[in-house]
């Protein structure tokens, strides 16, 4: 950031008095410009014994899978954010959406809200971020190429909970490691 949103002048980066980190602060009209995390708002559709994943059409990560998901919108609610965004993404409606998992990943400003819903009457068809969608059992599922290491936790959750006949809420979070690991933790 180089110039402040309110009046035009420069700013600079520096922690503003009563505060612990460093913000940028406006150098004319004084206006402390925070930054904070964006929050992704996404869904399981479920139908039947499959799942729906959709194939981005976008950067990043051009052509691989991913579930329904992207930022969320001002003035709307995760739930509502996960539902526009499966509509969006593969024209699907759902039913019966509740939280599933919620994933802070502090190395890029992210929190994930991930939700699970019924597909209503099985349909999808790709939306404009999406080359294609399509229903997947869990053997099917291409692990190799999907999208972002959020969307593989999420499944490999879902399907483990599948197994165990229980559907608990996920707390957890990613952090990438001084040797650029990922470390998962779920609580």
């Amino acid at each position: 950031m180089k110039f402040c949103n309110h009046c035009g002048s420069s700013v600079s980066y520096r922690i503003p008095e009563g505060d612990h980190l460093p913000r940028f602060i406006c150098n004319n009209c004084n206006t402390i410009h925070y930054q904070n995390p964006r929050i992704i708002a996404g869904c399981i559709p479920e139908w039947q014994d499959k799942i729906l994943l959709c194939r981005r059409a976008i950067e990043p990560r051009h052509g691989l899978w991913t579930l329904p998901a992207g930022f969320m919108e001002n003035g709307e609610t995760t739930l509502q954010g996960a539902a526009r965004e499966s509509f969006e993404e593969a024209h699907a409606e759902l039913n019966d959406m509740s939280l599933y998992c919620m994933f802070s990943i502090p190395h890029i400003s992210q929190v994930y809200m991930m939700y699970r819903g019924e597909l209503k009457n099985g349909f999808a068809r790709p939306g404009p971020e999406s080359l294609e969608v399509q229903l997947f059992s869990e053997a099917e599922i291409p692990w190799d190429e999907l999208a972002f290491p959020v969307i593989k936790e999420t499944l490999a959750l879902y399907y483990t909970d599948k197994k165990a006949g229980k559907c608990e809420i996920h707390d957890g979070e990613i952090i990438r490691q001084k040797n650029n690991r990922l470390q998962i933790t779920v609580y």
